[in-house]
């Protein structure tokens, strides 16, 4: 994200890992899966299960769920900054919203019991005269944290718009 004069960034991460769990465990059972098919393949065409082939298959698919999950974190951005709130989604496809922080007008987390114990959450903001209901940080660890950093950044405009008149005198 380029940054206009005068803005710097507050927090930049990206959804947890442990916020896609669910798709890790998912994976998991489909790596199992292969491997029980990659056994059935090589029992059918041989005597015997030929072990070495359905550990290939096991540790390939096991290495594609592990790159899987990665790209799918690392292809969302969210980034606070003391003028704006971003959000950039995607690595071929891509999509990228973008609120002024001074049209922010709630900040909410919203946290399951699972979440609450694996420590993540998504934080959603309304804004002002959008009907963008779909402004949200999803995934990110301590929540809280990032409701601090909205807050801060809310501080900071403030502080700048209350100095820049002073500034002109």
């Amino acid at each position: 994200m380029d940054t206009e004069a005068g803005e710097h960034v507050i927090f930049q991460g990206h959804p947890s890992w442990r916020s896609i769990v669910g798709f890790y465990i998912g994976g998991l059972l489909a790596v199992a899966g292969a491997g029980a098919i990659a056994a059935g393949v090589t029992r059918v065409t041989g005597d015997e299960v030929d072990w070495g082939v359905v550990a290939v298959v096991g540790l390939i698919a096991a290495v594609l769920l592990l790159l899987i999950g990665l790209v799918k974190r690392m292809a969302t951005t969210y980034t606070i900054t003391n003028h704006r709130l971003h959000i950039r989604r995607g690595i071929v496809a891509r999509r990228v919203q973008q609120a002024r922080l001074e049209r922010v007008q709630n900040v909410n987390t919203d946290q399951s019991v699972l979440q609450r114990i694996l420590q993540v959450g998504t934080v959603n903001f309304d804004t002002a005269g959008t009907t963008d209901s779909d402004f949200y940080f999803e995934g990110v660890s301590q929540p809280e944290k990032v409701m601090a950093a909205v807050d801060k950044a809310q501080r900071e405009q403030s502080d700048e718009a209350r100095a820049e008149p002073s500034a002109g005198a």
